[in-house]
C-alpha cells in the first residue's frame, strides 16, 4: 500500500512512446507531502499525510520485511544467489534496503530517494544504517539515476516502488523508463516492481515492461491489491522443481515465504501457456 508523493519523479515521467521525440526538459520543483507516523500492535507505519501506508517496521524485528508485497519484491532471490549490486528506487521505510544489506554482506546496496526528509526519518525512526563502503543512500530523482550511463550494466537487482500522491500507480511507468531500467541491469539482471493489480495502471506498466524486457511474470496479488511484477533482462528457462528447492534454501536462511512465490510464478506461466495455445487454435 502506498501514499502521497508529489515529486519531480512524477513530473519527469515522459508520455512519449517508443521512438517518439523527447519533450524539451522543463525546470522541475519537487513538492513533498508531510511525513507522519502511526503505530499498531508493535508495528510502526510511515505515511505522507494520509491514511495510506508507505512502509512498515516491526519494532522488535527492524530488519524484517513486514508487508507481504514488499516480501514478494525479493522474489529475485529464487534466481540470483550472490548479487554484486542491489538497487532500490524509492526508499520507503528502508525495509528492502535493510534486508538486502543484512542478508547479502558481500553486495553493494544502493537506495535512491528524492525526498530528503524520508531519508532522515528512515535513519531516525526506522533504523536505517549510515552509509558505509557497501551501503549508499542517494538523494536523487529515480529517472535521473536509471538514465545515467554510469549506472548502465552495473546492477544485478533493481527494485522499483515509486508512487504519486494519489497512489494510482507508479509515477514512472513509460516504456522509456523501463528501457532505462533494463539498461542498468547486468545480462542476468532482474527487475521487481510494485503494481496495483485492480487499477488501469497495471496494464500500462505491464505492457511497458513487456516492451523493454525479454520476459515479465507476475506473482499472485496480496490482500491489499498489490501485484509484484518480475522482469528478466534475459529470457530464462523455468525449472519449477529447481525453483522450489532454491526457495527452500531462501526460506531456511531468511524465513521469507518462497513457496507461494514459486507457486505464483508457475500459475502465471501455465496461464500464459494456455492463452498461447488458445490463440494458436
Amino acid at each position: 500500500m502506498l501514499i502521497k508523493r508529489n515529486s519531480m519523479e512524477a513530473q519527469a515521467n515522459r508520455k512519449a512512446g517508443p521512438g517518439k521525440a523527447k519533450a524539451p526538459a522543463k525546470p522541475r520543483k519537487p513538492k513533498f507531502e508531510p511525513i507522519t507516523l502511526s503505530e499498531q500492535d508493535g508495528v510502526v507505519f510511515l505515511h505522507f499525510g494520509t491514511e495510506w501506508i508507505q512502509g512498515a517496521m516491526r519494532i522488535r524485528k527492524p530488519d524484517w520485511i513486514e508487508l507481504e508485497y514488499a516480501q514478494q519484491m525479493m522474489a529475485w532471490m529464487l534466481f540470483i544467489e550472490k548479487p554484486d549490486r542491489i538497487v532500490q528506487l524509492g526508499l520507503g521505510t528502508g525495509a528492502l534496503t535493510k534486508f538486502s544489506n543484512k542478508h547479502f554482506p558481500e553486495a553493494h546496496v544502493t537506495a535512491v530517494e528524492l525526498n530528503p526528509s524520508v531519508i532522515t526519518v528512515c535513519r531516525s525512526m526506522f533504523r536505517l544504517p549510515e552509509d558505509d563502503e557497501r551501503l549508499a543512500v542517494i538523494e536523487m530523482d529515480a529517472l535521473d539515476f536509471v538514465s545515467d550511463p554510469a549506472n548502465h550494466g552495473t546492477v544485478d537487482v533493481l527494485q522499483v516502488d515509486l508512487y504519486d500522491a494519489t497512489a494510482k500507480g507508479p509515477v514512472l511507468d513509460t516504456p522509456e523508463f523501463y528501457e532505462a531500467c533494463n539498461a542498468c541491469l547486468t545480462p542476468q539482471g532482474i527487475l521487481t516492481v510494485n503494481l496495483f493489480g485492480d487499477h488501469p495502471s497495471y496494464n500500462k506498466n505491464y505492457k511497458a515492461m513487456r516492451y523493454a524486457f525479454a520476459d515479465v511474470m507476475c506473482l499472485a496479488p496480496v490482500h491489499e491489491g498489490n501485484v509484484v511484477a518480475v522482469a528478466f533482462k534475459t529470457q530464462r528457462e523455468l525449472d519449477f522443481a529447481a525453483l522450489h528447492e532454491r526457495g527452500k534454501q531462501v526460506t531456511s536462511a531468511t524465513k521469507l515465504p518462497t513457496k507461494s512465490w514459486v507457486n505464483g510464478l508457475k500459475a502465471w506461466h501455465m496461464a500464459r501457456q494456455a492463452r498461447t495455445e488458445d490463440t494458436a487454435e
